[in-house]
């Protein structure tokens, strides 16, 4: 088991840099991408920031399932020093997969949201490109940047 100067296990260090990072990034991306949803012109200045909020508690809870799913397929105990960027990958690849299916259930058959025309989407998934960046461009990020900081 890899242990950080101060005693502490690293999986406990990452797992809280991984969370923070992840809530504050997905934070800044909910309110960034929401002019591509149509609650941008429909709804209220609160009630855009109780979805923003809201679906940033559904991002950390995406990402922490995601990454608890691929310590489960990818890890070991000795991890983060081995199977790091096994694990960084199946992360990325379950909060994908999630997304894409939680975008098609709540566009598609629940009509819980609806892009605006401004979102790009992904020709044959029917997906916008934003949700989806943002989950290939947030854990990347931060699982590059902590294994930055610990210089793996």
């Amino acid at each position: 088991m890899l242990i950080l100067n101060n005693g502490q296990s690293a999986w406990l260090s990452f797992l809280r840099r991984y969370i923070a990072l992840m809530a504050l990034g997905n934070l800044a991306w909910e309110f960034a991408h929401m002019p591509l949803y149509t609650l941008w012109e429909t709804g209220t200045p609160r009630e855009i920031a109780f979805a923003a909020i809201h679906c940033t508690g559904g991002d950390i809870l995406i990402a922490l399932a995601a990454l608890i799913a691929a310590l489960f397929l990818f890890g070991n105990g000795f991890w983060p020093a081995q199977t790091y960027r096994r694990v960084a990958v199946a992360t990325i690849a379950i909060g994908l997969a999630y997304t894409l299916f939680s975008e098609w259930l709540n566009i598609e058959i629940r009509a819980a949201w609806a892009y605006r025309d401004l979102m790009p989407v992904i020709p044959v998934l029917d997906t916008g490109l934003s949700p989806v960046a943002q989950w290939i461009v947030l854990p990347g990020l931060a699982f590059w940047w902590i294994a930055r900081v610990w210089g793996k």
